[in-house]
């Protein structure tokens, strides 16, 4: 637990300084949009339109509920998936998907009538009581078994293992854009824990044996390896490590913490 605190202590800083270097130009003292969300999912939605549009394709969407005060060009994460809202009209909103997106995602293969999470970007005011999410899927995962225990839904999602590598249980994860925290990571799969809360909310609840989900790991994960890779790199260490040892820990000033 000491070296985690360590670990802990060494990404605080630097990601605080290269999130804050990434969403403010001192040259030209202009803050850029940066669009974040929590994996709170807001309502549903159902998939009323698909038309090819360019290489990609247009979906057209109707939410559950009012999209007041949504405008067009603003952020809605649909399934996890963070897209321009490019039309609006009560609860009616359409996006475009490029071909990246249709690669990456459960978008590949979306359908007329499929019913999927919506959530609007985080605002400065408010609460975040899931985790960051920064609505880029990393890859699409599949449903591997169901089970009831107790008043839980226990899913095991299979994944592949460029995606478990950024997991851990207890830590985070996106499922379609829901914030959900692993009960156990294996191999090939991991665990999650859904509440009658979220089964009734969300798409989660109705999820199948075989049906294919959206995956954003945890971005701190990410984070973490970008900033030691770059101190291997540096240090004349092979490119591509990304572990964190007693030399590292030595070397940067935080090994003394491990005696408190």
């Amino acid at each position: 637990m000491k070296i985690v605190d360590c670990r802990l202590s060494i990404v605080d800083c630097r990601f605080r300084d290269d999130l804050q270097s990434s969403i403010f130009n001192r040259q030209s003292s202009i803050f850029f949009r940066v669009n974040m969300f929590t994996g709170i999912i807001e309502g549903l939605a159902a998939i009323v339109g698909i038309r090819p549009s360019g290489q990609g394709k247009r979906l057209t969407i109707d939410a559950d509920y009012l999209l007041d005060q949504t405008k067009i060009g603003e952020s809605i994460a649909v399934n996890g998936a963070c897209l321009t809202a490019v039309e609006i009209s009560g609860k009616r909103f359409e996006v475009d998907l490029s071909p990246e997106t249709l690669t990456r995602t459960t978008f590949g293969k979306a359908k007329i009538g499929d019913r999927v999470n919506l959530e609007r970007a985080l605002r400065l005011s408010d609460r975040i009581d899931g985790h960051l999410v920064s609505g880029h899927i990393d890859g699409i995962g599949s449903v591997k078994s169901r089970k009831t225990t107790g008043n839980a839904i226990i899913i095991t999602i299979s994944v592949p293992a460029s995606l478990l590598h950024y997991m851990i249980t207890k830590g985070s994860v996106a499922v379609d854009g829901i914030s959900l925290t692993i009960n156990n990571c294996g191999r090939e799969s991991f665990d999650v824990s859904i509440i009658p809360h979220t089964a009734k909310l969300t798409t989660i609840g109705f999820k199948r044996v075989g049906d294919h989900v959206n995956i954003e790991t945890d971005m701190i994960g990410k984070y973490v390896e970008r900033f030691i890779t770059q101190q291997s790199d540096n240090d004349g260490k092979k490119t591509g490590s990304s572990s964190i040892d007693m030399q590292f820990l030595a070397k940067t000033g935080f090994l003394g913490r491990m005696d408190y």
